[in-house]
């Protein structure tokens, strides 16, 4: 198998360093060159043939979001990889990044702990995210927002949907891609959409508020980052915060928001299993869950309790997926009642979001 062929660039000696070392010591990874600024990066594309780029958000002169914009114009092929520090300002900037073509990001680890813990929390982040790039058919055509594509065939062991009823709730799992398939999906959506909805994007503290202010810009519903104790309502979305699993459970009439920071759960908190179940407790059958472009398999465990349930679950297609193994894995798992494009998604969603049409034959005489 190829290696995969990595430039870093980051004005920081001591994090090229870093990374060369983590990097250069997997044996299915290439570290091609370690440059501290734009131009020098530009000078090693043009030289290399890179298979993705680590990039560090904040650099003198040609910064990070100037640099990308240079990447995606030339080498549109290349999977950018955002390394960010965990700050206000830098969380800002990687979602602007992530709009404008980069398929993910990694957070600089603090200060606390050593090298050796900033080094594991690298390597156990970044070299994972690189791996999955490999096998994402979706990485180099959704480098830019995603795009409509045509309907895949149907897989397999997709499911017939299950007989509509009056829905309560909406609950999403993205990761890789997910801001940006996020937006699409919603931006569809009129400000009446008749159901709540929850949403498990993976990301850490700072990210997810600044995630829930942008969703909250381009869409016509309203979303706030989660809160324990909210209240659901029709027509508004929540996103769980970083950090905190968020789950939903009744409290007599109403669906009420609850948040813990219990253990990781695919490697993740927040997690998409734990809304997912919580949905199917306080819910049952009366859910559509709906999982997006993501590595890994967070999201197939909770919608197995949901199918149990008699919810509706679909997916995001292939092709139009950064990475495919999220809703990949519960297509295979032939427990999606749709595999479909972003747009395509958003139609049916609104379609069986309808209340069901009631029956007024008259009876007698």
């Amino acid at each position: 198998m190829r290696k995969l062929r990595v430039l870093i660039v980051d004005d920081s000696v001591v994090v090229r360093r870093l990374l060369t070392d983590i990097l250069s010591a997997e044996p299915d990874i290439e570290v091609i060159g370690a440059v501290g600024n734009g131009a020098l990066a530009l000078a090693k594309l043009t030289q290399s043939n890179p298979d993705v780029v680590t990039l560090d958000v904040e650099m003198p002169g040609m910064n990070g979001l100037d640099l990308l914009l240079e990447i995606r114009k030339g080498w549109p092929q290349v999977a950018v990889i955002m390394f960010s520090a965990l700050t206000q300002r830098a969380a800002a900037t990687t979602l602007d990044a992530l709009a404008r073509g980069a398929v993910d990001y990694v957070t600089k680890p603090g200060g606390a702990g050593g090298r050796e813990a900033a080094a594991q929390q690298v390597r156990t982040e970044l070299v994972s995210k690189i791996r999955g790039l490999r096998t994402s058919r979706g990485a180099r055509a959704s480098l830019a927002p995603s795009r409509s594509a045509a309907r895949l065939p149907a897989l397999p062991g997709v499911r017939s949907a299950p007989s509509p009823g009056r829905l309560e709730l909406v609950v999403v799992g993205s990761s890789t891609g997910g801001p940006n398939a996020l937006a699409e999906l919603f931006r569809e959506l009129p400000a009446t959409f008749p159901l709540p909805i929850l949403i498990a994007q993976h990301m850490p503290p700072l990210f997810t508020k600044l995630l829930a202010e942008r969703l909250s810009a381009s869409c016509r519903l309203t979303f706030e980052e989660g809160r324990a104790g909210a209240v659901l309502e029709p027509g508004k979305a929540w996103v769980a915060p970083g950090d905190h699993h968020m789950r939903v459970v009744r409290r007599g009439t109403q669906l009420v928001l609850t948040l813990d920071q219990g253990p990781p759960e695919n490697s993740c908190r927040p997690a998409v299993d734990p809304l997912f179940r919580s949905a199917a407790d306080a819910c049952g059958g009366a859910v559509v869950a709906i999982v997006l472009t993501g590595m890994g398999q967070d999201g197939l465990r909770g919608s197995e309790v949901l199918s149990a349930r008699g919810a509706q679950i679909m997916v995001q297609d292939e092709k139009t997926s950064v990475v495919w193994s999220m809703p990949g894995s519960v297509a295979k798992a032939g427990l999606a009642h749709a595999v479909l494009t972003l747009p395509e998604l958003a139609t049916e969603l609104q379609r069986r979001a309808r209340p069901p049409v009631r029956s007024s034959i008259r009876v007698g005489g």
